[in-house]
């Protein structure tokens, strides 16, 4: 991972080398390791979309956004909402089942954690997609207590099986969200003057709303958008990359509680 160097600019001769760190992600449960990889589509069985081709295909709109186009910067919202939502919904069900690993009297609980945790390298090229890693994470720790709660008899079997399949399904759903979004070289001007483009855009992915194509609203951490002289015929950066997240071997699969 290379981070942008913020300072200002010296003299070649005492310029630094780019900041450079890793990350990574380690997870306890299968439920969660399940979500990272996804499922390929087989007869009778439809694909799951995984972390690694979310962030692939939302790197894609991440460079869009940066050179100005509208629909983008609609997606990068809803992913960003969508977030924010499955961050609001893990929070009070977490502390649901914290409150009832209280419940032993006397009895200390320590949320049971795995004895072979499988642990990966994250590289992004945008941070909804480490936010999104994050939220996995999240979810594995939900699952951790949920697992736990069932065991020592203070959640029935079909509550926990709710919560994680519950929160499984959510995950799921913000991956499928770039899946929607259609790279057309789209520009803002595109849509202000009505062209031809903006009614093929419009077919696929809808109006966007007027406080987004004034950029009235945008995502927090939306990217600052680049200078461009002649739009999208100089981006040479949007082609997809082979992979958007690098991922550590591991020959067996952790058990869980």
């Amino acid at each position: 991972m290379t981070v942008e160097n913020l300072n200002s600019k010296p003299d070649d001769a005492e310029k630094t080398g780019p900041l450079r760190g890793q990350v990574w992600l380690t997870l306890q449960t299968n439920q969660a390791r399940r979500l990272i990889r996804g499922r390929n589509g087989t007869k009778g069985r439809s694909p799951i979309i995984g972390l690694g081709l979310f962030a692939e295909r939302l790197r894609l709109i991440w460079q869009a956004s940066r050179n100005d186009d509208p629909y983008a910067d609609w997606w990068l919202i809803k992913v960003h909402e969508a977030i924010e939502d499955r961050d609001a919904l893990f929070e009070r069900l977490q502390r649901d089942l914290e409150e009832r690993l209280t419940q032993m009297g006397a009895i200390e609980v320590d949320v049971a954690v795995s004895d072979r945790p499988y642990r990966m390298p994250l590289q992004f090229a945008n941070p909804y997609a480490y936010q999104a890693a994050r939220l996995v994470s999240t979810y594995d720790s939900l699952v951790c207590a949920a697992l736990t709660a069932s065991h020592i008899g203070v959640l029935d079997r079909s509550s926990r099986d709710h919560i994680i399949e519950l929160g499984a399904r959510k995950i799921r759903g913000l991956f499928m969200i770039p899946q929607g979004y259609r790279f057309l070289r789209i520009e803002r001007s595109d849509l202000q003057k009505g062209s031809e483009k903006s009614t093929q855009a419009a077919q696929f992915m809808g109006t966007v709303p007027d406080d987004v194509l004034s950029g009235e609203r945008c995502a927090p951490l939306a990217p600052t958008q680049r200078s461009l002289s002649s739009g999208f015929s100089r981006n040479l950066g949007l082609h997809s990359a082979p992979s958007a997240m690098a991922i550590a071997p591991s020959t067996k699969e952790n058990d869980d509680v």
